[in-house]
């Protein structure tokens, strides 16, 4: 078991920093909870079961040391407007769904575990990311700026929010709204000049105080209302097998996104603090956390970057400190969640509307453009499928996106004419440098990359055209497949297809540096074992 693996190591010099990180993360988490749940459309206690009882499972069985389990507004955000279409307007059957929701997840995640699948996260790219959070970031500030200003907000995708919040300006609440500006000038405030520091837990504190102070609700200032005491009811009614097929496309794109999310969370600190990050014990840390969670009434959680951030700098050394957050928010929700009820709900937004800024990273949006405007562009259709097609089907757009990206990438490979290195027996790319020459009578050829059915003929013809530029008569061709890592039945076959091909012509197509594997796979193609074997290199080839 994970937990016994650090455990056994574990340096009790780090407790005190584990203890005042848990404290901190949980002051960071309380807030977070509240609001993501009213992002998911759920009561705000839903918020706390999810973290409370997701934090008491994710650190026995992670790998990363830093990374916190919390809800997320990408996560909440997709739960909300994926069930309520489902709910057909009951609460308790929403909150249900939810829960349920919760639950597939974790059973995803654990068959993900089991199947050793954590090499699937690979296949989702930064660029999407980006791309996709910043439509996350422009849908959840829609479903945010009307309770901000004070008035009852619209329904539909975020152009339907967008068109409400402009033709319904004119109802403005300015009590709210200034109470809403206050608290978002602090969270912005705070997040500058008190970085890491539990900012949010403050403003909820003086928002709570404010409207006893004040009397805010009586000025109809609309709070969160009431939220009740105790632990949830454990267990999960058994839903028919309708409403889990229903469920089953929600809890995909959940998973995805928690499994790409804590991923990179866990790569990112393992890098930098030097220990050994495992994606696949991540999948079973974040199986038993949905399961829990679903089993408790809350809803799909994940990996959570800004919590996780929290978590480092706070000073954690180890996951110990998420188990402690978790049990002070289990004294919270058993003793002191009814306090919550005076919270407005324009503070609520600010909160949430601090957190949005964040999935909108500026800097990684230019670095994109810099580097790819093909990317760029990919990044640019995953923020617009998020906007015209929703969080879930932009989830999916997003995974599809990137699987094409990949293929678009492997069904190009770098090939390159090669010239022998003058004074010496290596051959390289040819560049029309100086220091590498042609052979004459003879062609030497390379390609980097997988040889596979879907970019089999673009290196032929690759192949050719670079053969075809040549003026002198080519009695020897050369395919040095030392840069090749692997090759399909197509591959094989597009090779053998050449070979007969230039034999027709006169030219002799011999093989150079196939590694052992590669070997093999060419000589079941059908090539004789000389012709796989016989070469190390491209000079050894040519001076036979």
């Amino acid at each position: 078991m994970a937990v016994a693996e650090w455990l056994v190591s574990y340096d009790r010099r780090w407790l005190g920093a584990d203890v005042v990180a848990g404290l901190t993360l949980a002051a960071y988490l309380l807030p977070a909870a509240l609001a993501d749940a009213s992002l998911a459309g759920l009561p705000p206690e839903a918020g706390l079961y999810a973290c409370l009882l997701g934090g008491l499972v994710f650190w026995a069985f992670c790998s990363s040391r830093h990374t916190a389990v919390s809800v997320t507004s990408a996560i909440s955000l997709l739960v909300g407007v994926s069930i309520g279409e489902l709910a057909g307007g009951d609460p308790a059957r929403y909150a249900t769904l939810a829960a349920t929701t919760a639950a597939l997840v974790g059973i995803l995640a654990v068959a993900a575990w089991i199947a050793k699948a954590g090499v699937v996260v690979n296949f989702v790219s930064e660029t999407v990311l980006v791309g996709f959070k910043s439509g996350v970031a422009f849908v959840l500030a829609s479903t945010q700026i009307p309770k901000l200003f004070g008035f009852a907000g619209g329904e539909g995708d975020f152009w339907d929010r967008a068109a409400h919040i402009l033709a319904h300006l004119g109802e403005t609440h300015r009590i709210s709204l200034l109470l809403g500006l206050g608290a978002l000038a602090l969270l912005v405030g705070g997040k500058r000049l008190l970085p890491n520091r539990p900012v949010a837990l403050i403003v909820v504190v003086a928002g709570i105080a404010a409207t006893s102070v004040f009397g805010l609700d009586a000025l109809g200032v609309r709070t969160l209302g009431a939220v009740p005491e105790g632990l949830p009811p454990i267990g999960l009614p058994m839903p028919d097998r309708d409403v889990v097929n229903d469920l089953l496309p929600i809890a995909m794109a959940c998973f995805l996104l928690a499994a790409v999310e804590t991923a990179a969370i866990g790569r990112m600190f393992a890098l930098k603090h030097g220990y050994r990050f495992d994606p696949n014990r991540e999948f079973l840390a974040i199986g038993s956390a949905n399961l829990l969670s679903g089993l408790g009434r809350g809803f799909p959680i994940s990996g959570g970057l800004s919590q996780s951030l929290v978590n480092e700098s706070a000073g954690a050394r180890s996951p110990l400190s998420g188990l402690i957050a978790a049990l002070i928010i289990l004294v919270v929700t058993l003793f002191f969640s009814s306090v919550l009820s005076d919270l407005p709900q324009p503070v609520l937004a600010a909160i949430v509307l601090t957190a949005v800024m964040g999935l909108v990273h500026i800097p990684a949006i230019q670095r994109i453009w810099r580097f790819s405007h093909a990317e760029f562009a990919v990044a640019v259709l995953a923020f617009i499928g998020v906007l015209g097609s929703g969080i879930l089907r932009g989830v999916l757009n997003g995974a599809v996106l990137s699987i094409l990206l990949l293929l678009r990438r492997g069904s190009r490979p770098n090939t390159v004419e090669l010239g022998r290195v003058s004074g010496t027996t290596r051959f390289a790319g040819l560049r029309d440098s100086p220091e590498r020459t042609r052979v004459p009578g003879a062609f030497a050829f390379r390609s980097d990359g997988a040889l596979l059915y879907f970019n089999a003929e673009y290196v032929r013809d690759q192949f050719a055209a670079a053969l075809a530029a040549r003026e002198d008569t080519i009695r020897t061709a050369v395919f040095y497949l030392g840069s090749v890592p692997s090759i399909d039945l197509a591959g094989a076959d597009m090779l053998l297809d050449l070979q007969r091909s230039l034999a027709t012509r006169g030219i002799e197509l011999r093989f150079a540096g196939a590694r052992t594997q590669m070997q093999r796979d060419l000589i079941r193609a059908g090539f004789e074992i000389s012709a796989v074997q016989a070469y190390a290199d491209v000079h050894a080839a040519l001076a036979a």
